[in-house]
């Protein structure tokens, strides 16, 4: 069951439960609401109450759906998550660096209608211990856009063996949110520096590639993977 919408419970002669169509529609209604007001005047100016009035709706219906800004964030977060992984499923075999550049350019592809709004929140994204990129109640999110790298890596025709591939998976994830804040804080027309980016990135994958095969880069990429885990998602340290 969707967490935004409200079930109707079986009676005598009730409907099987689930979202009617009216509730989705206010929701959804909502739901564009807010974001379109985050994007104007950003996370922190804008309020439930300055949301519902501008829905011309109830606070008391707006809180339905949407009980704190923390939940527009979290369905923000379940929306672009699943159209890219949906859209990514249609990755082609190949080598991890190909798949790779794949599922970057697939997520920029998803997150290009949303960037204003992403812009407003990247204090958010980034710095929020409860509802950025690594927060705990965002994980679901997270690990949904990372299996896509993990499967980029693990599926490749030249896939590292493990623990490797599992570290080189985490990393390449890392680099594409990289990537994902270079493109969001782009002054260029048409965004031209992250198209350069890409491609440099292109040109310089081969060349990691095969760095990949020796024994110290092969040592430096667990030992980041391990400090990365620490610093970012909140995994101990093996010792």
């Amino acid at each position: 069951m969707n967490m935004f919408t409200k079930s109707v419970k079986y009676g005598k002669r009730g409907r099987p439960p689930g979202p009617t169509a009216q509730g989705a529609a206010a929701r959804d209604h909502l739901y564009e609401t807010a974001m379109r007001m985050i994007a104007d005047r950003g996370y922190e100016a804008t309020t439930l109450r300055e949301i519902a009035r501008e829905a011309r709706v109830s606070v008391g219906l707006l809180y339905r759906y949407f009980p704190s800004k923390q939940a527009v964030i979290i369905a923000l977060y379940e929306e672009l998550s699943t159209d890219y992984a949906r859209q990514a499923a249609r990755m082609k075999a190949g080598t991890w660096r190909d798949r790779f550049l794949f599922a970057l350019e697939t997520s920029l592809h998803v997150l290009q209608p949303h960037r204003v709004a992403l812009r407003a929140l990247i204090p958010v994204l980034v710095g929020d211990p409860e509802d950025g990129v690594f927060a705990a109640g965002t994980a679901f999110s997270r690990q949904r856009v990372q299996h896509v790298f993990e499967t980029a890596v693990e599926g490749s025709t030249d896939a590292p063996k493990p623990p490797l591939a599992d570290a080189l998976a985490r990393l390449l994830y890392l680099a594409h949110l990289a990537v994902l804040l270079w493109w969001l804080l782009d002054k260029t027309p048409q965004q031209r520096a992250t198209v350069a980016l890409v491609a440099l990135t292109k040109r310089l994958l081969p060349s990691a590639a095969l760095a990949l095969r020796l024994p110290y880069i092969r040592g430096f990429v667990l030992s980041m993977d391990q400090l990365m885990r620490e610093a970012l998602f909140g995994d101990p340290v093996a010792v």
